[in-house]
């Protein structure tokens, strides 16, 4: 009787990747392109909206690294209600480099987002083998106006953090997938992955639902086949970010952000993040109306949400069927 094959995870062999020269054009041209078209913001002071309970008023920010203030970015949630240290860790660093220099503030958020857009095109050449359709999501990524408010604002240092890891974690995450070998550099390799993952979340929570996107590229591009290894291999990635909801949850709470369904109804909770859904879809088009700040609807007629159900469901192709 021959050996019984321990259960392993298995990728499909990509396409050999063509070398190109156009590539080693567009991560240069990427990077020069967004820098140039935010320059502006070096000239832009602080706000009175956030920036101060972030940085400008914020005492424990205001005094650079310190061990306390690394204890205090680990430990507590206070007026953001977020758990989000590796973001605090950033502010602090600023403070500790340029002191209250706004515009080096406002570079370092751009700085980031051009990274960020740089692992975008990474991510998707790499997993999908396709430069030009990867070099055009990268670019739309970098200079969409919808991401203006991010990168442009000193307090949303989070979401420019939180998306240079969650790239990284997808880039990693391919690459890992693509290398069919085994022992210490798969290890390695995974490991990194995860650490990255775990970063991201403490940079903004909202890379929870980064698993449920993994398991998507394991169906399309990388065409895994599914086993028990594959399983296993994402229970790291649910379990951080399960913690992670646990404690954004509990900070939310004692931030006062967390309101009863009194106020907000679970149908009007329901009814608002599909429409919210249906509406940041159609701003990738059509970016109208933008603002920092959106209230909460009182009531939302009904045709609203049953049409932002009708677009979600429709058969939308899949690449390579």
């Amino acid at each position: 009787m021959g050996k019984r094959k321990r259960p392993r995870v298995d990728t499909q062999a990509p396409p050999p990747r063509h070398p190109s020269r156009f590539r080693w054009i567009i991560y240069p041209a990427l990077f020069l392109t967004t820098l140039l078209v935010y320059a502006p913001v070096l000239g832009f002071d602080f706000v009175n909206f956030d920036d101060s309970v972030y940085v400008f008023e914020n005492p424990h920010v205001l005094r650079g690294l310190t061990a306390d203030g690394v204890s205090w970015a680990f430990t507590s949630a206070d007026a953001t209600a977020y758990w989000i240290p590796l973001t605090r860790l950033s502010h602090m660093l600023d403070v500790q480099l340029f002191g209250l220099n706004s515009g080096l503030h406002h570079f370092t958020n751009v700085l980031i987002h051009a990274l960020a857009a740089l692992l975008l095109f990474a991510f998707p050449d790499l997993a999908t083998l396709d430069l030009w359709p990867s070099a055009f999501v990268a670019f739309l990524f970098a200079l969409h106006p919808l991401h203006v408010e991010s990168v442009a604002w000193i307090a949303e240092r989070m979401d420019v953090l939180s998306a240079f890891f969650g790239f990284l974690t997808l880039w990693g995450y391919v690459s890992y997938a693509r290398e069919r070998g085994a022992g210490r550099a798969g290890l390695v390799r995974y490991g990194a992955v995860v650490l990255a993952f775990a970063l991201g979340l403490m940079s903004k929570p909202m890379l929870v639902t980064l698993p449920f996107v993994s398991l998507l590229l394991d169906v399309w591009p990388l065409r895994r086949v599914w086993n028990k290894g594959l399983g296993l291999e994402k229970l790291p990635f649910f379990a951080l970010s399960g913690i992670a909801a646990v404690i954004t949850f509990h900070a939310q709470q004692s931030g006062g952000a967390v309101r009863t369904t009194e106020t907000f109804p679970a149908g009007l909770r329901i009814g608002n993040a599909l429409v919210s859904y249906a509406t940041y879809f159609a701003q990738m088009f059509w970016p109208k109306g933008l603002a920092v700040f959106y209230p909460h609807p009182s009531s939302i007629p009904v045709w609203k949400p049953l049409l932002a159900i009708a677009l979600s469901v429709l058969p939308w192709p899949v690449p390579g069927e």
